[in-house]
């Protein structure tokens, strides 16, 4: 693993061009190959060199709503002692007291520090990772047993964190699973103890049951990126969840040893399983755990006490089905989940409203698919440019009809607090679609829009704001600015995009100049990704929208601008209110 590592950031000019040393170009191949991240966001999430506060790299995720902080370790040698988790410690001891963290370090963890203040006020996990190429040595091995602890203990602190030790194994099998992540399934090889496996068939389909030791969890792929859960109803609830405390209790009590008589055990599917009683293997295809997230996830939160000898003798009850019929599994998935409380964004699939706009979207268009269950795929012969995933869907309603792109990223609230408001009978499914043709058309002209570094780095919610600047462009043209235009009105607009979007990405970058200049006139420390999630932002875009609007008639291709943003007085209605 090194070997390659050291092989890829010498031989590719991005790392050598981008970064100042080995250390760095090591966090941020990270980044890059195994977390995913672009370039340009790379870059951004690098906050590494003088008065870095032993902080490599700082993201805050709202997708996944986490705060990650890399601590990154590139070794020649092969064992790594405390030192590395004695800064990891004192990282922590010091985001304690953020105000006086932000006075010392340098410019951009100062950024990067105001969105986590905002991250934390909402909630939002914390992980550490410490990535390195060595081993830890032994007494390392037992501080990382005692920092884990330590900063699990509730009182310590007020938001619970988690530390975790990233290194040449994990590196590989997570490489492997970012590798393949466009891949349609999971392939695993897990180990088993024969004297401990039944294999069987239960009508007709295939069924291992095999007693587990904890840390077989811990190689299981796909837990760090949700991948794994993606067929289950319902995703990780944090370490904060009752349950999930009651079993990070017992896992780092002294009865960890009665872990299997206290827990219900794992059900997981998959689409084929070998299992090889000689070799005490199962070869899996397409694996997917239904039921046991929280478990699986809570379980990887400690994963040092899971390795250590206290818990090897620790297990855990996994069943597992071989059932590559689609609807089946879909109901193996409800009803396995069925005996505790599932939350309602998890279940707004069955919903009869939800119901019904999948039903009138599919009957408008028959060639588009309306998706409504997590890890739920476009169907082979349905169109890619008009398929609708109803957690975007939610984001986009909040942007156009709400107004409020600064709540787009904010799944929780959309599916929880907004639902009511969002997703409502009789939506017209050809203003569906023209929301998703005008997100498409976003997606596509990406990379050559005019944003700056800043902008394109935050790019899962960046998209809606020019989304919503696309809808205050209109309605100003309108000379309605109060109001929203219909989207299925903007649909020819949607269909030939490439002249308006540059007006939207001029909208944004406008806005955000405006206020990082304010903000250098009032002496403050300025975070566009706070100001992205603030009703400042779209205050700012408003203004600007407006006054892009005023200037048309003198473009060059005013006249032709002005007539496709036109629409009919009755396509314009109040917002929809969210707050």
């Amino acid at each position: 693993m090194l070997q390659q590592i050291s092989s890829e950031i010498k031989n590719d000019p991005y790392y050598q061009q981008n970064f100042a040393n080995d250390g760095e170009r090591f966090v941020a191949w990270y980044l890059r190959r195994v977390l995913l991240r672009d370039a340009i966001q790379a870059r951004d999430d690098l906050t590494d060199g003088s008065n870095d506060k032993q902080m490599d790299a700082v993201i805050v995720d709202d997708e996944e709503r986490r705060i990650l902080i890399i601590q990154g370790k590139f070794l020649k040698s092969s064992t790594v002692d405390s030192e590395p988790l004695r800064e990891i410690l004192s990282a922590w001891v010091r985001l304690q007291d953020l105000e006086a963290l932000q006075e010392d370090c340098n410019e951009k963890l100062k950024l990067k520090l105001e969105a986590v203040r905002n991250a934390l006020e909402d909630e939002y996990r914390l992980e550490f990772e410490l990535l390195t190429t060595g081993k830890l040595s032994e007494a390392a091995q037992g501080d990382l047993r005692a920092f884990a602890d330590k900063l699990d203990q509730d009182g310590f602190d007020e938001f619970s964190a988690s530390i975790h030790v990233i290194d040449s194994e994990i590196i590989e099998t997570r490489l492997a699973e970012a590798e393949a992540q466009e891949l349609p399934s999971l392939n695993h090889v897990m180990n088993v103890e024969a004297k401990n496996t039944l294999a069987t068939e239960m009508s007709g389909a295939k069924t291992i049951m095999t007693v587990l030791p904890l840390a077989e969890c811990l190689r299981l792929p796909g837990i760090a990126d949700g991948k794994l859960f993606r067929k289950n109803v319902r995703q990780s609830l944090g370490a904060n969840n009752k349950v999930n405390k009651a079993l990070r209790t017992t896992i780092a009590g002294e009865r960890v040893k009665e872990f299997f008589y206290y827990h219900n055990g794992i059900t997981a599917i998959c689409d084929a399983v070998t299992y090889d009683p000689a070799k005490e293997t199962l070869k899996i295809e397409g694996l997917s755990v239904v039921n046991g997230c929280q478990s699986i996830s809570t379980i990887n939160s400690v994963s040092q006490r899971v390795r250590s000898p206290e818990a090897k003798e620790a297990r855990i009850l996994f069943r597992l089905y071989e059932i590559p019929d689609r609807a089946l599994a879909d109901r193996v998935s409800i009803n396995t989940n069925s005996q505790t409380a599932v939350k309602p964004r998890d279940l707004r699939s069955n919903d009869k409203v939800m119901v019904g706009l999948k039903r009138a979207f599919e009957a408008r268009f028959p060639d588009g698919s309306f998706l409504t269950k997590r890890g739920e795929e476009r169907p082979t012969d349905r169109d890619a440019k008009k398929t609708i995933d109803a957690a975007v869907l939610a984001k986009m309603l909040m942007a156009w009809h709400c107004q409020r792109p600064n709540i787009s990223y904010n799944e929780k609230k959309l599916f929880d607090e907004y639902y009511k408001t969002l997703f409502r009978t009789g939506y017209d499914p050809s203003s569906m679609l023209a929301l998703q043709t005008w997100l498409n058309a976003i997606d596509d002209a990406w990379p050559n829009l005019a944003l700056n570094d800043v902008l394109k780095a935050g790019r899962t919610y960046v998209k809606f704001h020019l989304l919503f600047s696309i809808s205050s462009i209109f309605a100003a043209v309108n000379k309605q600015p109060t109001k929203v235009v219909a989207p299925s009105a903007t649909m020819n607009a949607a269909n030939s995009p490439g002249d308006i979007l540059p007006l939207a990405a001029n909208c944004l970058e406008n806005a955000l100049q405006n206020a990082i200049n304010q903000s250098q006139i009032g002496g403050k420390i300025f975070s566009p990704q706070n100001w992205l999630k603030s009703n400042a932002s779209v205050q700012g875009e408003t203004l600007v929208a407006g006054t892009i609007a005023g200037m048309l008639p003198g473009f060059p291709n005013g006249a032709h601008l002005l007539n496709l943003m036109r629409v009919p007085a009755g396509d314009l209605s109040t917002r929809w209110q969210a707050e």
